[in-house]
């Protein structure tokens, strides 16, 4: 995939939808990750915004999705550990199990061809509506290519 395009793209999307008053997420976090490729290939991170992950944690949240017990196993943003509470075919959500946060705080993590966008939210039921649209977004202009 074309880098100056997804760039180009993760730039327009992450100013309309991340970290902004308003905007339906707080944080995302887009990172290289082909589960097709060779191993010795490491998931690196791809952009971010609103959060500043570090690559030691980024190559955990990555062995998580590769043993795929999403429903047995919790995940760490952050300081944050995450419970996946719903599974869909290339995205899950997850509900932070440490928050301080009255209303919570939530993930959304989609699995396009070569990347994993997670995207972070506060709130509930409606925000995780909001979040899941925008992480669809971003998703979409991926898939698109500009073609569409």
């Amino acid at each position: 995939m074309d880098w100056a395009f997804v760039h180009k793209i993760w730039d327009k999307w992450a100013s309309s939808y991340v970290a902004s008053s308003g905007q339906p997420l707080k944080a995302a976090l887009l990172i290289n990750y082909d589960p097709t490729g060779p191993s010795r290939l490491l998931s690196t991170i791809a952009e971010q915004e609103g959060i500043k992950a570090n690559p030691i944690e980024v190559s955990q949240f990555v062995d998580f999705i590769k043993r795929n017990k999403l429903q047995t196993e919790s995940f760490f943003i952050g300081a944050n550990q995450y419970i996946v509470t719903s599974i869909h075919e290339n995205w899950f959500g997850a509900r932070c199990m440490n928050t301080s946060k009255p209303a919570g705080e939530g993930a959304i993590v989609m699995q396009t061809t070569a990347f994993l966008l997670v995207a972070l939210y506060d709130g509930s039921i409606g925000s995780a509506s909001c979040a899941i649209v925008a992480v669809d977004q971003f998703a979409w202009q991926l898939v698109c290519s500009g073609n569409c």
